[in-house]
């Protein structure tokens, strides 16, 4: 079974990031979630990133506020496609500094970008990523689609209705 690693700088992103394993879980996708700091604990960034295809993920999910280096610093190490998650943080710059941290990626060195706290969108790209080559995640996520046209048809009546 492809597995999806959700690793956040902190405990503090966790109320965002709880949206990616939310969603992940919810289409059937197996989630592991850890702490990863870029800057305070280098070692452990460095022996997950260069570890993390060996071990079973098809796709990591990086969440970061501020200079936001995780992401970055996950991709430039590891094979697997990972998307960054700008976190607004407390000591972020109204979230620009993620945002920007995390799109403006050099040259061979991608890291796929969600909108800042946009953490269900990145775990809705990475089910999509394993659904490629995985049928039921596919079907789950063609489910999960199709729950969202109806949810908006529904409201289009009621709004026709009361208008």
């Amino acid at each position: 079974m492809s597995k999806v690693a959700v690793i956040m700088g902190s405990t503090s992103d966790l109320p965002v990031m709880q949206d990616a394993i939310d969603i992940l879980k919810e289409l059937g996708v197996q989630v592991d979630v850890d702490i990863v700091s870029a800057h305070r604990t280098p070692e452990k960034l460095f022996n997950f990133s260069k570890s993390a295809h060996t071990n079973g993920y098809s796709a990591i999910i990086a969440g970061a506020g501020g200079a936001a280096h995780l992401p970055g610093m996950v991709a430039s190490l590891s094979p697997l496609p990972v998307i960054g998650v700008p976190v607004k943080s407390s000591n972020s710059i109204d979230g620009w500094d993620s945002v920007l941290s995390i799109l403006q990626m050099p040259g061979g060195v991608p890291v796929a970008t969600v909108a800042l706290n946009g953490a269900k969108n990145a775990g809705i790209l990475a089910a999509q990523i394993i659904g490629s080559s995985n049928s039921q995640i596919m079907e789950n996520i063609i489910a999960y689609k199709e729950g969202l046209k109806e949810k908006v048809m529904k409201g289009a009546e009621e709004v026709q209705k009361k208008y």
